[in-house]
């Protein structure tokens, strides 16, 4: 008789990265339709590990009359882009870069690798 596998413990295969992306940040578009536009990310999605950023990857929903009487209508909705897709903007310098975690005071800060500038100010 063959023994059975064990299941796992639900969600203990669903680690939720750390990214370095947070809201209220100001990014660089580095690939996709809206290569080399800025925008700042209104949300974050940690688990798809996506970022949605103002007025980027913009699309036309089509709205429906929701009470009798209106008409229905199109408006432009941004939807989220990869992660990867983005590089955080120094608020200092201005020049996008990658981000590293640090140390620092007894807490992870995150800095800006190209001007080595501290990012969280809170």
């Amino acid at each position: 008789m063959a023994r059975k596998a064990k299941k796992k413990a639900k969600g203990a295969d669903r680690r939720v990265p750390k990214l370095n992306v947070k809201r209220g940040d100001t990014v660089l578009i580095i690939a996709g339709d809206d290569k080399g536009k800025r925008g700042k990310v209104l949300e974050v999605y940690p688990r798809e590990q996506k970022v949605l950023v103002e007025g980027i990857n913009m699309v036309k929903k089509h709205v429906q009359p929701t009470q009798f009487g209106e008409e229905g209508h199109v408006i432009d909705k941004p939807m989220p882009i990869h992660v990867s897709n983005v590089m955080v903007i120094c608020p200092v310098t201005g020049k996008p870069g990658k981000v590293y975690r640090k140390f620092v005071d007894g807490r992870w800060r995150r800095f800006h690798k190209v001007s080595g500038e501290l990012l969280d100010k809170d």
